[in-house]
C-alpha cells in the first residue's frame, strides 16, 4: 500500500518517521543528523555504524529484535564488516523486506558502485558532496523528494 503525497501530511501526524543510517564516519553521522534536525518529518534516527549491525537491525535478530523497522534507509557503501553493497543485496533478497526504500549515499561516484547499486535493486544512489553546503543540500534534498515527493509504502509484515 502506497500513500499518496497529498495525504503524506496527515500520514506524518498519525506516524513519525524513522530512518536508519548506515554509516561508519563520525563525521558524516554528525552532519546528516544535523541536516534531519530542522525536519518537521524526521523523529528518529537509528545509526548503525557497520554491515552487520545493519542487517541485525533490518532483519530485527541478534539482540534486535524489537527494533521498530525504519521507513527508509541511508546505506553507505563503504562500510566494515561487511559492505553496503552486502547489506543492499541481503535486504533486496528477502520479501518482507524489499520494499523499504534503500538510498545509497556514499563518497563513491564510480560507475561501477552505481551500476552494482541499481542491480542490487537501490531506490536511488545519492553521492555525498565533500563540501558542508552541498552535503547539508543533497540531505535536504533527500528528505524533499521521498517524504514530499514519492509514496511510501506502507510497513508489510
Amino acid at each position: 500500500m502506497t500513500i499518496p503525497c497529498g495525504i503524506l501530511k496527515n500520514y506524518v501526524d498519525m506516524k513519525s518517521i524513522h530512518i536508519l543510517l548506515v554509516e561508519d564516519n563520525e563525521g558524516d553521522i554528525i552532519l546528516t543528523q544535523e541536516a534531519f534536525e530542522e525536519s518537521p518529518l524526521i523523529r528518529t534516527i537509528e545509526v548503525a555504524k557497520n554491515g552487520k549491525e545493519a542487517l541485525n537491525i533490518l532483519l530485527q535478530k541478534e539482540g534486535y529484535e524489537d527494533r521498530k523497522e525504519p521507513d527508509l534507509v541511508l546505506l553507505d557503501i563503504n562500510l566494515p564488516i561487511k559492505s553496503g553493497h552486502e547489506v543492499l543485496q541481503e535486504i533486496k533478497s528477502v520479501e518482507s523486506k524489499k520494499h523499504i526504500p534503500i538510498i545509497i549515499f556514499t563518497t563513491s561516484s564510480s560507475q561501477a558502485d552505481i551500476d552494482l547499486a541499481y542491480l542490487h535493486h537501490a531506490n536511488s544512489f545519492v553521492s555525498k558532496p565533500v563540501e558542508i553546503n552541498g552535503f547539508m543540500k543533497a540531505v535536504a534534498s533527500i528528505e524533499q523528494f521521498w517524504f514530499n515527493t514519492a509514496s511510501l509504502p506502507l510497513g508489510v509484515k
